[in-house]
This record gives C-alpha cells, sequence and structure tokens, in this order.
C-alpha cells in the first residue's frame, strides 16, 4: 500500500451507513470550521477544525452513519465521559487523550455521531517509520514507555476499562514546551541540512520536526497520549470476545480463555 493509499479512505464508502461528505471550510454544529483531514479509519474520518468560539483548533471525528457504527461511536463517548470525570477527581489522567465535546450530524447519508477531542500530533507509527529499521533512540523508547503504562495504570485503576487496542497507531505524540514556535524554527533549518545529506522522498514535517527534538537532545519536552476509546470495554462487561489488533494480541485473547486488563500489557510490550 502507498502512502497516497493510507491517506485516503475508500470512496465508495461515501453512501447511505457510510462516511459523511465533508467540504473544507463547512462549520460542523454551528462551532467548528473544517481545515483539512488529518486521518480515517474503518468507522471513521478525522478532521482539523477551528473552534470559533474558542478561538483554537481541535479534532472532529466523524464515525459512519450505520447504526452499529452510532452505537460503538456512543459506548466510545460514555467511556470518555467516564474519564473526564475520573480526571477530575483524580488530578491525573494526561497521558489519555482529552474528549472535549460530542454531537450529532444530520449529513446526506443520514445521522453521524461526532466526538471532539484535543489536537494532538502526529502517532508513534509515523515517528517510527521516519526511524526505519534503526529504531527510535534508547531514551525515546522509555519515555514512551513510560507514559503508555502511566496512562493505562489510570483507564485500569481509576476507570475501570480496558483498551483493547493498544498500538503505535493509538498512541499520539504532543509537545509540552513555551517555546514551541523557537524550536519549530530551529527544526527547520535543520531538516533542510539532512535533506541536503540523504537521498529518498522527504517525510512530514511535524514528523521531522520531533526528530529534531530527539536528535537535539530536547526528547524530555515530548509526551505522548493514548487514543482512540473506540474498541475498549468496561472491566466488568467486555464487548466482545475477540480483541486487538492480531500482531498485538494478548495469548489469553489467542486462546480464547477470556481477558482482562493484563492484556492491554501484553500490547505495549509488543511495541517495544
Amino acid at each position: 500500500m502507498t502512502d497516497h493509499q493510507e491517506w485516503k479512505e475508500n470512496p465508495a464508502e461515501y453512501c447511505p451507513g457510510g462516511y459523511h461528505p465533508v467540504q473544507i471550510g463547512e462549520v460542523l454544529n454551528r462551532r467548528y470550521q473544517v481545515i483539512n483531514k488529518v486521518g480515517w479509519g474503518y468507522f471513521s474520518t478525522v478532521w482539523l477544525c477551528h473552534d470559533v468560539q474558542k478561538k483554537k483548533n481541535l479534532a472532529v471525528k466523524i464515525c459512519k452513519s450505520q447504526r452499529k457504527f452510532s452505537d460503538t461511536a456512543l459506548d466510545e463517548i460514555s467511556l470518555l465521559k467516564c474519564v473526564n470525570g475520573a480526571r477530575k477527581k483524580e488530578s491525573d489522567g494526561e497521558n489519555i487523550i482529552t474528549f472535549l465535546d460530542d454531537f450529532k450530524l444530520i449529513g446526506e447519508n443520514v445521522l453521524h455521531v461526532c466526538l471532539v477531542f484535543e489536537l494532538l500530533g502526529p502517532s508513534l507509527l509515523h515517528l517510527m517509520k521516519n526511524y526505519g529499521t534503526n529504531g527510535l533512540p534508547m531514551t525515546c523508547v522509555k519515555r514512551i514507555l513510560q507514559q503508555v503504562l502511566k496512562g493505562l495504570n489510570f483507564l485500569h485503576k481509576k476507570c475501570r476499562i480496558i483498551h483493547t487496542d493498544i498500538k503505535p497507531e493509538n498512541i499520539l505524540v504532543c509537545v509540552n514546551t513555551d517555546n514551541l514556535q523557537q524550536y519549530m524554527e530551529e527544526a527547520v533549518v535543520w531538516n533542510q541540512n539532512r535533506l541536503d545529506n540523504i537521498e529518498g522522498p522527504a517525510t512530514g514535517a511535524s514528523v521531522n520536526f520531533l526528530t529534531h527534538l530527539f536528535e537535539t537532545g530536547n526528547a524530555d519536552m515530548l509526551g505522548v497520549k493514548i487514543a482512540d476509546l473506540g474498541s475498549a470495554c468496561w472491566v466488568y462487561k467486555p464487548f466482545s470476545e475477540e480483541i486487538q489488533t492480531q500482531q498485538y494480541r494478548a495469548l489469553e485473547v489467542l486462546l480464547g480463555t477470556g481477558y482482562s486488563t493484563p492484556a492491554d500489557i501484553w500490547s505495549t510490550a509488543c511495541m517495544v
């Protein structure tokens, strides 16, 4: 599959029961102005939007309209509201993506459930691809692992939630610094010097910015957050017997002997 194919969802899925045909510039729910597409999955598309009320950018996930997708989205909203409640009560959970709002959109293909999230950077998978076979620096691996495990501890113990789909695609990168503009300007120069010395196509600017932070000793400014609770379930109420992406599937799931929170830890270990 080419990079273009990875970025482009199947046009045939824009049909009754499928994706909502979003137009750049349109305003969703009288509040969120669409800027660009940032991703897509089997259940939904995700869009970079500007909140015209709070004057900030965020991500809007628009789910397919078929009933089973709407039900899944409503389950995800319940889980995310639990996370928000636990976050306020415990003053914890900074390694879980922040859920901001939800609304329903009536489009050409009936009703679509929409979820609004804070805007984060690229996925861990994109960062890993940028490093190729060499892999991420060990200091980076340790930092990411610590934060993923901290996020899972919060989900498991404070929220009683099993994520069920931990993988690099669902770990998003964020930058914690008051000097973001300065570092991005430095990264432009660093990346140009880097491209002058290598052959092959350039990768995304945001990924190269993160690479710049790693290779200039500023990895401590990077954070990661667990995203996509679309397949998550309550500890006491599993939604499905078969969970997890195959490469990250826990042994107990493969054997069909039942699963709980340790399944997420197995998936985390598989990422390493």
